[in-house]
């Protein structure tokens, strides 16, 4: 057994064989012929009630019942209007802002302008003194090195690299590349649960810190807890040879390849490191009965910082000017600012690798493919780099979920793992614990296939469109990629259409916007008018259904590293958009959470 490709432990692993190990063995029987039984018996009901081709698993659909059950909770929130005040103050020449943080003695609840006019009118010419001074010092110890859903989720919040991508890319990493004239591994087996470091790794690595970073190197070695779930049948995901730094191999690399190597690199490095010191100072500026406060803060060791490029601090402040307990300071104007309440996040890559992990639910090796089959039978799509249920997809979850709950429910699926997990331990035998699961199951199936209604067709909906080809009605229709119309004069009329999305926002004009892509099928998707070419109307970026409050023309979609996602008018003329700031500040609290998680 190997868990690198290198010429040593391949070596090493020839001359010390291993007996075979058949608890793991019945363990990995015990799992495939679970994942068989329940898809086997799930995926025909589907297509004898719903459609063809469709699917479901053990774990698979309990992945879309938790993208399904947050997408109810993103379409229940109703956003909640309110606003925040900040002072703008000066030392000298220097200049600093401030928020409102009390008011009376209480945090304001500021849900209009004209509270917050209210507040400032009240302030406007008293004297700004600095009340308080608070200096806090904080250590962050560096994280363990990379399992495979930690590597996924830091490649998805870090690189923007999807499940699917990261396992490629590593693949690659772990089957070898040239360098100079050897083909080297350069990183250990990339689908594992464990934290756990090779005695000569440790050595090697403390070695690197001491000639590279003498100042960050700990007294002994930092050893992580293993997960208590975890097999632990690989070490951490680390590379081969520590002295093959990123950029000493960047030459040998592809752009993927490089970023990925790079974080691996760098987790299990700084893993090794000292711990990282900050001061941060809370300023508190009294005004009537007002406070405001500033915040900065600076590093005072770098610690494992030195090698985590990216993990430079998201959000640096300008540091504060050297202030004084009494002393007076310069307002120079206030600024209320409007904002609302964002509700729950929809799951990314990240966040969806993340909750099944901690549910226990999968293993490293199926993470990817659950997401990877979710998309492909067009359950979910990616939107803005979240998973978003398809028609379909509520569709399947919604009947799964009244028909097979158990199977369905998180806690359940998670205690088939630990099942599983026994019978890895030889604590339970695998026939007799597939049977005691089987036999219940399969009554259940053949109950439900009796008694529960075909909605093969039911899908069809109804339109306002006429067939241009033969006249007869045009129906919506759910396909492999979506809805789409169809005309009612099929198989002697097979004319299709995209589903509009809504009035083409042209002046005079009566046609409707579709999505669209050049002859051919090739290239990116636009929108485009179906009075083409009558209408030139077209944009790249998606309409909503949603005026512009500021000129009533429709609003779209778009996304920026700068904004995240947001909302534009689709009139070049007009300036409005509109920013979910406090979505956009959690997204980037969320990637700094994950980089250090």
């Amino acid at each position: 057994v190997f868990n690198e490709i290198t010429p040593n432990a391949i070596r090493e692993s020839v001359a010390n064989p291993r007996a075979l190990d058949f608890d793991k063995v019945n363990a990995q029987k015990a799992r495939r012929v679970l994942d068989r039984l329940v898809g086997y018996n799930l995926s025909p009901l589907l297509w004898s009630k719903v459609k063809n081709g469709l699917s479901a698993g053990r774990v698979q659909s309990v992945a879309l019942h938790l993208i399904c059950e947050r997408e109810k909770e993103v379409e229940e929130f109703i956003p909640e209007e309110y606003w925040t005040l900040s002072a703008h103050c000066e030392k000298g020449r220097k200049a600093f802002d401030t928020q409102l943080v009390l008011y009376k003695g209480t945090k304001p609840e500021l849900r209009s302008k004209s509270d917050v006019q209210q507040i400032s009118d009240t302030l406007e010419g008293k004297t700004f003194k600095v009340s308080d001074i608070k200096k806090t010092e904080k250590v962050i110890k560096p994280k363990a090195p990379f399992t495979t859903s930690k590597m996924q989720q830091s490649a998805a919040n870090r690189l923007g690299f999807t499940s699917r991508k990261t396992m490629q890319i590593a693949q690659q990493l772990y089957e070898g590349i040239n360098i100079g004239s050897s083909r080297i591994g350069l990183i250990t087996y990339m689908r594992t649960d464990s934290t756990r470091i090779a005695q000569v790794a440790l050595e090697q690595v403390r070695d690197y810190i001491k000639k590279n970073h003498p100042e960050a190197l700990p007294e002994q070695a930092v050893l992580y807890s293993v997960s208590q779930n975890a097999q632990d049948a690989h070490e951490a995901i680390r590379p081969t040879f520590v002295e093959y730094s990123p950029e000493s191999v960047k030459q040998y690399l592809t752009s993927d390849q490089y970023k990925l190597y790079g974080i691996i690199w760098e987790q299990f490095v700084s893993s090794q490191m000292t711990p990282m010191k900050s001061q941060s100072q809370a300023v508190d500026i009294t005004v009537g009965d007002a406070v405001f406060r500033a915040n900065d803060a600076k590093v005072l060791e770098s610690g494992f910082y030195r090698v985590l490029k990216l993990l430079a601090p998201k959000d640096k402040k300008k540091a504060l000017p050297a202030l004084e307990v009494g002393e007076e300071l310069v307002c120079t104007g206030f600024t209320p600012e409007q904002h609302f309440t964002s509700g729950p996040a929809r799951f990314t890559d990240a966040s969806i690798v993340k909750i099944l992990e901690e549910q226990g639910i999968g293993r490293p090796s199926t993470y990817a493919p659950i997401i990877s089959v979710l998309l492909d039978r067009y359950y979910v799509v990616r939107k803005n780099k979240q998973l978003v249920p398809t028609q379909l997809g509520r569709i399947i979850n919604d009947m799964l979920s009244k028909s097979f709950p158990e199977i369905l429910d998180v806690n359940f699926t998670a205690e088939m793992e630990k099942k599983l997990d026994r019978v890895e331990e030889n604590k339970e035998p695998w026939v007799g614990m597939l049977r005691d699961f089987f036999l219940p199951f399969k009554a259940k199936v053949t109950q439900v296939m009796g008694s529960l209604e075909s909605i093969k067709g039911v899908l069809d909906e109804a339109t306002e469109f006429k067939c241009e080809k033969c006249g007869k009605p045009l129906v919506k229709k759910l396909g492999r990629f979506g809805f789409f119309l169809a005309c009612t004069g099929f198989p002697e009329c097979k004319n299709t259409k995209p589903v509009p999305l809504g009035n083409c926002p042209k002046d005079g004009c009566t046609g409707k916007i579709i999505a669209r892509r050049r002859a051919g099928g090739r290239g990116r998707e636009f929108y485009g008018c179906t009075r083409y070419p009558e209408c030139d109307f077209f944009t790249q970026y998606k309409p909503i259904d949603q005026k512009c409050p500021k000129c009533g023309q429709s609003l779209v979609e778009k996304e920026d590293k700068k904004r995240g996602s947001y909302k534009a008018c689709i009139n070049p003329e007009c300036t409005y958009l509109h920013i979910d700031e406090e979505a956009l500040r959690r997204t980037q609290s969320e990637e700094v959470t994950e980089d250090n998680a």
